[in-house]
């Protein structure tokens, strides 16, 4: 599989089988626009929500959202990715993302508030279990939504030391050691009572991040130590300013791999939002809004000057041009994709 340029690339399509979509999708990604073209669907797994390529781009993994929650491997062929082995029970429920890190393959488990960590064999492929489930604690003020932990995201840091955890259920963001295949905590960053931080993503220069926070349509910039394994919120921005946190539900968060611009799309108004980063990366500038090509924008992501989106409720997929200058995406077309939760693109 060619990784130079947009040659030979391949988009893959997560999505929820329950409310009818087709599993894990492979679409072709032109060269030269971005455009997709689908190739195949595997059903393979219920409620592939989210995927995760690994570095070399040989393997896909996926979480199964669902009450038992599990993780499946793929191995990565031209047209469709296909299965390595039968699907690793997390000991979580619900888990809603996926990273991988030193290692291993872990995952955040929304419904019960943990991350497990699956060690990788050398080849790739899964252990049978799980080498550690790390369960948060805490809550926050909104009853209805923070009664307890929530882990929504986990990946690694760019230093690859440590295992970063994002907790819409505790307004927290972990930093965790993994040491011998066991999780531990090593520092909880507080983010502002009942903000709901859902996503981080981290600046390319490896000393800030950005959590986009659902419960409050906002951003919240952090300064990031690799060294000490330390986050430190610095100011909380609005995601989009006149929004009410009723009609507003922030999801994706993507940073431009020149680290000039980030982009956040919101679920209900249905957009994503340009930030213009500036100075190292401390400050966040709202440059503009366009509609996100569809509706309910789950999941955002970025390649080669494209930007794509999964629209879960109009069963799509966007992709759009990005102005240089401006950071600023424009609807170039979308292929149909029932139920569609994420793009990853290897």
């Amino acid at each position: 599989m060619a990784h130079g340029g947009r040659r030979g690339r391949r988009a893959f399509i997560g999505s929820f089988t329950a409310a009818g979509g087709p599993g894990i999708v492979t679409a072709a990604v032109d060269e030269d626009s971005g455009a997709l073209t689908l190739l195949s669907a595997r059903d393979h797994l219920p409620d592939p929500s989210y995927l995760a390529l690994a570095p070399d781009g040989g393997m896909l993994y996926a979480i199964s959202e669902t009450a038992e929650g599990a993780v499946a491997a793929y191995r990565v062929t031209e047209d469709q990715p296909e299965p390595t082995g039968p699907p690793v029970p997390v000991g979580g429920d619900g888990p809603t993302h996926l990273g991988v890190h030193a290692g291993h393959v872990l995952t955040a488990n929304y419904g019960s508030g943990s991350v497990t960590a699956v060690p990788l064999r050398p080849d790739g492929t899964l252990a049978a279990a799980p080498s550690a489930v790390l369960r948060h604690t805490g809550s926050g003020p909104y009853t209805p939504r923070q009664q307890g932990p929530h882990a929504h995201q986990v990946q690694s840091d760019p230093s690859g030391r440590w295992a970063v955890s994002v907790d819409l259920g505790t307004d927290s963001v972990r930093v965790c050691t993994l040491t011998d295949g066991g999780l531990a905590l090593h520092q909880e960053a507080p983010l502002r009572p009942g903000s709901g931080p859902r996503h981080l993503v981290f600046h390319p220069n490896g000393a800030y991040a950005y959590v986009v926070n659902e419960l409050t349509p906002t951003v919240t910039v952090c300064r990031w130590d690799a060294a000490d394994g330390t986050l430190k919120p610095l100011a909380e921005t609005p995601a989009l300013p006149g929004a009410a946190a009723g009609d507003a539900y922030p999801s994706g968060i993507v940073a431009a791999p020149d680290g000039r611009f980030v982009w956040i799309a919101t679920r209900g108004e249905d957009v994503v939002s340009t930030f213009a980063v500036e100075g190292e990366g401390e400050g966040l500038r709202l440059v503009g809004t366009v509609s996100c090509g569809g509706r309910w924008p789950r999941a955002l992501t970025e390649a080669d000057g494209s930007l794509y989106v999964a629209n879960e409720r109009s069963g799509d997929v966007a992709w759009f041009a990005v102005d240089q200058a401006t950071g600023l995406p424009r609807f170039e077309g979308s292929v149909e994709v029932t139920a569609a939760s994420c793009v990853v693109i290897g």
